[in-house]
Order: structure tokens, then C-alpha cells, then sequence
């Protein structure tokens, strides 16, 4: 037994998807059909269903993806146990979250959490919201930070964990000022002067959200420019490289000096709910009292 094949077939659980498991776990698609098969031989039964498409899960994969996350988890919180231990330390308590939530969001209520829980230790990871989904999943972290849109699905199966939701935030579609008064961008309408767009990578989750509230309206949109990160387009946006569609709470303050304006009118803009979701039966006396003080 490999722990690195747990790891694969709880990915492979996740998103159902061969080609899109070997890319999150960084191996070759071969390899990663090896390392599953290679699993199925070690249990004795076949897990996966090769010929539908997405595959599914055998009852017997449905039955083992439960032990292996719970074994995951068991082996990530006895490592973080240990390493505490040998520090001397308190534990870590440790958040995931997308890279617009860490920074515009969490990092002000840990500044809080630092005065009121001052026994509280923090690790942030910032990172995609699949791989932050799979923190939580393989026991990586304690809290996870995430968006959700009610047009859009989960990506993460919320059954095994509990979930309160924080606030909302919108996404919105900018430009820097003078560059959209200078070349006369306009969503939506009948222009015809192409507008640089700068995309989230279709794969993402926020990118998923914008193509939903684009929807099948006619635009001018071409686009120029395409990153999974909200703060890499905030800063192509802030150099009069196109629209973007930005978290508000990234963009308050260029927003209030004028800098970048609104594109469109209230149909263009997502709202978004920020939800934190944890597993409670995990968490120490310190995370409950942060869940609860959230």
C-alpha cells in the first residue's frame, strides 16, 4: 500500500474525471491509471466504473473512498499532533481558503481572533478551490473558506461536514477609468468596439460563476487574457487591460478613488456567499471556540 494512492482515488472520488485527477495530483494520466489500478489489486475489487462517462464510483469505491479519507485524515491530524508536540507549541489551527478570500477576508478576522482567542496559532494555505476542497477532504486543514453561487454546483459533497455562512460578496465587472472612457468599452448592447477580456480559467469555479451570469447575452468580450487567480486579473485590470469581474472586496477602494468603474448594470454582477465549513468533531477547544467566534 502506497498512501499516495488514498490520495489519488479520494482526488479521483472528487472530481470523477481521469485526466483532471492526474493533473490535480501532478502525474502523468498513465501513471495515475497505474496507481489506481494498482489500488483496486491491493483491495480486491474493482472501484471505479470505466465505462460511463464521468466514470462512477463502484459500491465498492463508494464504500472505500469513506475509509480513505477518514484514514487520510486520521494520518494528517496525528502529524500535526506530533509536530506541535515536538515544538512545544500549541497546535496550528489551520485554514484553507481561494487566494481572494485569505487576503481580502480572513487575514482582518485573524487580526481580530489574535485579541480575543490570543491562544490561537494560524496557517493559512491559499491556493484553487479544488485543492483547497481537497485539504478538508484528506484532513489537510481544519477550516476551509470558500464561495458559493446558487447557480452554480458545490464542489464539494458538504454531507460530512457543517457549514455557516459568513457573508455575501459581489462579483463585479470593472476597468480602469480612463482606459474604458478612452476606448468606449461597453458590455452588452449593440457595440461593436471588441473589449479586452480578461478571463478566469473556465475551469475554476469563479470562472464557472461569470460564465453563468454572461449567460447567452450577446457581448463584445474577446478574450485577451486568462488566469485561475483573482489578483493576477485585478492586476492586469488595474493597468487598463480589459474587464474583469473582480471580488468586491478586492476592488472597494480602487472602486471608491475612481480608479476602476463598474461595467454594465446590476445583471452583470454575481453575488457570492463566503461560507466557512469545518468538521466540529475535529476541531480542538481553540478551533471551536474560532468557529464559534466567526
Amino acid at each position: 500500500m502506497d498512501i499516495n494512492w488514498l490520495m489519488d482515488f479520494v482526488c479521483l472520488g472528487r472530481t470523477l474525471n481521469f485526466s483532471r485527477a492526474a493533473e490535480d495530483r501532478n502525474v502523468t494520466q498513465s501513471a495515475f491509471s497505474r496507481r489506481i489500478k494498482s489500488l483496486e489489486t491491493w483491495v480486491g475489487a474493482p472501484l471505479v466504473d470505466r465505462t460511463t462517462y464521468p466514470v462512477r464510483l463502484t459500491p465498492a469505491g463508494r464504500q472505500f473512498l469513506a475509509t480513505a479519507q477518514a484514514t487520510l485524515a486520521t494520518l494528517e491530524d496525528s502529524r500535526q499532533a506530533i509536530r506541535a508536540a515536538e515544538r512545544g507549541k500549541l497546535p496550528l489551527q489551520r485554514f484553507a481558503a481561494l487566494h481572494a478570500i485569505s487576503v481580502n477576508f480572513l487575514q482582518p478576522r485573524l487580526a481580530a481572533f489574535e485579541r480575543t482567542i490570543p491562544d490561537m496559532r494560524a496557517r493559512v494555505i491559499s491556493d484553487t478551490m479544488a485543492a483547497c476542497c481537497q485539504l478538508l477532504l484528506d484532513g489537510g486543514c481544519d477550516f476551509l473558506l470558500y464561495y458559493r453561487h446558487q447557480h452554480v454546483e458545490p464542489v464539494l459533497d458538504e454531507a460530512r461536514f457543517v457549514r455557516k455562512d459568513l457573508c455575501t460578496e459581489d462579483l463585479i465587472p470593472v476597468a480602469r477609468q480612463d482606459a474604458a472612457a478612452r476606448h468606449g468599452w461597453t458590455l452588452g448592447g449593440r457595440s461593436k468596439i471588441k473589449v479586452p477580456y480578461l478571463s478566469y480559467d473556465p475551469d475554476t469555479f469563479l470562472g464557472n460563476v461569470v460564465d453563468t451570469t454572461i449567460g447567452k447575452r450577446e457581448t463584445a468580450l474577446d478574450i485577451r487574457y486568462m488566469d485561475a487567480l483573482a489578483e493576477a486579473l485585478k492586476r492586469r485590470t488595474l493597468t487598463g487591460g480589459g474587464v474583469a469581474w473582480l471580488p468586491e472586496l478586492a476592488i472597494k477602494d480602487d472602486l471608491a478613488d475612481g480608479t476602476l468603474v463598474r461595467m454594465g448594470g446590476p445583471t452583470w454582477v454575481a453575488t457570492l456567499t463566503i461560507s466557512l465549513i469545518a468538521s466540529p468533531d475535529r476541531l480542538d477547544d481553540v478551533g471551536r471556540r474560532v468557529w464559534d467566534a466567526f
